[in-house]
Order: structure tokens, then sequence, then C-alpha cells
């Protein structure tokens, strides 16, 4: 072996050649102790040449990082001394923290009550959450969701993270499948934490949005000024719209909300409404159904106030039936999304069939419902909730043509195209076509559905396809 010693740049890792028998001098002596005090030695490090691998590629895995970010990076240091150690699946868990931690970091710098707001689903849980401290409140499944929604990162990095904390959860030191991972994979998901969360610079409307939060907060605006702001929602994206007016519900509805900041959403709203699409009115109509049905008197009046601003009191529901399918369907979602999902999901899918029945589904909650019914039926990717699985069948098996046209669409929704990214997923999505072709009488629809079928790509990246894409745009009018 050449024992050459080879200098790269200031700053980066040095890389000497040597590197490869210090590794396996360091693999050899930790062997020998661990068989000197009887303890398993096969299978617990990771062969020293998918080590090197990432060796070599850190560097530039790094420098897309600011110095003042390196040397902040404590989990980045923890990672690289588990790759070192040969240790890959607790490399992976300190790559996830250093992710999450910059995640929640850049929450508190943005606006934590907008975060709160766009990331909880449940509203009973968000009465409980007020401050930075709070965060620790919010799993990471929730965490990642809600960047997603408040753009902190996009939709190309939400589903990578999905994927880097789904490896994370069943192929880290929780779990003996360190082998499972490689040098390539490793560096990798280091590269994508970086590039999409820690080094990502905000989008110009992100940011944006920020400042208006700000603006609302802390200024008064007047009629003129208002108007000005309203050409800027011109440049919004549908789910920007959909976000920001679900914020400024959150705000105006708090009960130490001022009333000049809620003056400016009113003066503000008007604007913003015509942006936004019926799934979201209808859902904050059925909010405000919960603030009646809990007897929240303060919330429901301002909640009450927000809805008259534009017109909207015909978007509260006919009963509080829809509100409490809404908050059955959050309580599952955030169970399912949770790291005990197969114990804590099945007596939630009971309450949820016990409050369906034999009823129709109110039409404020109806694309709700069957996505999430899509989402839950299609797993975590891990494994079936056995004691919940046939109830969600028996659910989507009473969908009617419409609903079962919601359902075959769903590969177009963001977090279901992410779940399509694991192999059981996609052989769910599979079975779930299988259950609804009997309800579809479209040709159109039966065309997509043989279409799915023999799309030879990945499933995720169906959405993605311009011959999809057309098919989605026609047969969403049927659904809207």
């Amino acid at each position: 072996m050449n024992n050459e010693i080879t200098t790269v740049t200031s700053g980066d890792l040095v890389e000497r050649q040597n590197t490869n028998l210090d590794l396996f001098k360091f693999e050899k002596s930790l062997i020998t102790y661990l068989q000197e005090i009887g303890l398993p030695y096969e299978s617990v490090l990771v062969p020293v040449p998918q080590r090197i691998t990432v060796y070599r590629n850190i560097p530039d895995a790094l420098s897309e990082l600011s110095p003042e970010a390196k040397s902040n990076s404590l989990y980045i240091s923890k990672f690289v001394a588990a790759v070192t150690a040969g240790l890959f699946d607790a490399a992976l868990n300190y790559l996830w923290d250093e992710t999450i931690n910059e995640l929640r970091n850049r929450v508190v710098q943005y606006d934590l009550n907008y975060f709160f707001d766009n990331a909880v689903k449940s509203q009973e849980k968000r009465k409980r959450l007020k401050d930075e401290s709070d965060l620790d409140k919010i799993d990471d499944s929730e965490l990642i969701h809600g960047a997603k929604e408040i753009g902190l990162i996009s939709e190309l990095g939400f589903k990578h993270l999905d994927y880097i904390r789904y490896m994370r959860n069943w192929a880290s030191a929780a779990h003996p499948n360190q082998n499972e991972l490689t040098g390539l994979q490793i560096v990798s998901w280091l590269e994508t934490c970086i590039n999409e969360v820690i080094s990502l610079p905000l989008s110009n409307i992100t940011i944006e949005i920020k400042k208006l939060l700000t603006n609302i907060k802390a200024n008064i605006i007047s009629d003129e000024e208002a108007k000005q702001i309203a050409f800027f929602f011109q440049d919004f994206s549908q789910e920007q719209s959909n976000t920001l007016v679900q914020g400024l519900f959150g705000i105006y509805t708090r009960t130490d909300t001022t009333t000049q900041v809620r003056e400016n959403i009113h003066r503000l709203l008007p604007y913003l409404w015509g942006y936004v699409d019926e799934n979201t009115k209808n859902l904050i109509g059925i909010k405000y159904g919960k603030f009646v049905a809990n007897n929240d008197q303060e919330e429901q009046k301002n909640a009450r106030a927000f809805l008259e601003i534009v017109s909207a009191e015909s978007y509260i529901p006919d009963g509080l039936r829809a509100a409490e399918i809404e908050a059955a369907l959050d309580d599952l979602l955030v169970a399912h999304r949770g790291t005990n999902n197969f114990y804590s999901e099945p007596p939630l899918a009971r309450e949820l069939s016990r409050l369906i029945g034999d009823s129709k589904i109110p039409e404020q909650v109806n694309k709700k419902y069957v996505i999430t019914l899509v989402e839950i039926f299609l797993t975590n990717g891990n494994g079936v909730a056995w004691n919940a699985e046939p109830i969600y069948t028996d659910l989507i098996k009473q969908f009617d043509s419409n609903q079962a046209l919601i359902a075959i669409l769903s590969f177009n929704d963001e977090t279901i195209s992410s779940r399509l990214q694991f192999r059981l997923c996609q052989n769910k999505f599979k079975e779930l076509l299988d259950i609804l072709k009997i309800k579809i009488t479209s040709s159109a629809v039966t065309e997509l559905i043989k279409e799915i079928e023999s799309f030879s790509g990945p499933l995720d990246k169906m959405k993605d396809d311009s011959r999809f894409r057309k098919k989605v745009d026609t047969l969403q009018k049927i659904v809207s």
C-alpha cells in the first residue's frame, strides 16, 4: 500500500492514502476487543471500503455550507465520527438530528404561530402550542409537512426528506439493519439534507410572505396599502394561497390577537379569498364548526367574523357532523404518521367508521376524507396496521363513483406521490385500483386505470409525466 500523503484545500477533510490502513487497524483492534470480552463482533461495522466512499465525498457535500454553518453543525461532526467507526445506522441518526434542528431553527426564525396553524391538524393540539419550547411536541412527520406547507422546503425537498425519515425510522440504530446502508446512500442523504434544508435559501415569495406576516402584526395597513399588497397575491401558487389564508385565519381567531391586527387582515382578506380553492374554504368553515362544537365562544365569534368579511357563511357546515369527521381524520393522520401507528391507529379507525356509518360524507370534508383513507390504506411503507386495514378496506368499498375518482387521481397529491416511492405503498395502490374498478363507468377513467397499471416507471413519477398531467387536468374538473 502506498502511504504517500496528499493534502487538499484548507477547510476540507485531509485525505491520506493511508486512511485505509488506519481504518483497518481500528477495525481489527475493536473486533479483537469485542472477542476478548465475549461480545458479538460479526456484522457490527460497515466494511471499510464503504466508509472510504463516504470519506471521499464528504468535502464536496459540505462545500455548500458556509464556514459559520459548518462551525455550528455539531451533529454533522458526530455523523463523520460514526461513519469513521463504521456505524452507518448511527450516522443516519445524527444526520437526521442535524436536519431536524435546522428545520426547527428556520421555523422559529420565520413565524412560529404561522407554522403551528398550518402544520398541526388537530385543533385541540394546536391550542396547547404557544412558543418555541412546544416544537418538541411536533413529531418529525408534522415538522416536514408543515415546513413544506409554509415554503421552508420545496415539494421535491419534502419528498426526499420523507424518504430519509422513513429510512431513519426503519434502518437506523433502532434496528439491526446497518449493513443494508451503503456509502453512496449515506453521502447522498448528507448532500440532500444540506441542499434541501441546511443551506437552502428561502424563495422570494416565502420571504415576502414572512414580511407580510410581520407587517400585519406590527403596522397599520391602510386601504391603499392593502390594494398594493394584493398585486403580490397574483404570483402565488394555489398551495401558497391556501396556506396563507389558513395562517390568517389562525391569527384572526386567536384570543390574544389585537384589534389592529384583525383590521389589517380585514383589509387584505377580500383580495386573497378569490385565489383560495374550494376545499380550503370548506375546511375553514369546518374549523368554525369545531369552535362551536367545543364551545370556544371567543374563537367562534372571531371565526364567524372572518367568514363574514368575504360573505362566506355558506361554507359553514349544515351540521356539526362534518367537524366531527374532520377531527377524527386529523387524529387518525397524526397516529398514522407517528412511530407507534400499528397500535394507535385501530381504535381511531373504529371511531371514524362509527362516525361514517351508512351516511353520506358531508361535502365539506369529502375530498379530505378520501385522500386520508388513501394515505392510510397505502401504509407508511414499512408494514400494514393489520387491525385497522379491514376497516379502511370496508370504508373504501363504500366510495361512490366520485370518491373513487378522487382516490384514483390521488397519485397527483404531493403526500400520496411521496408514499409511492416505497414498494409496499406501490403494491397497496395497485390493490386500491382493483377495489375501485367496479365503481367506475367512465371510459376515460377506465383508460386511466389501465395506463397506471401498465406504467413502467416509478409510480411516484406519474404526477410529473405529461400524459398523466393532461388526463388529471381533464378529470379533476369532474370532481372540483
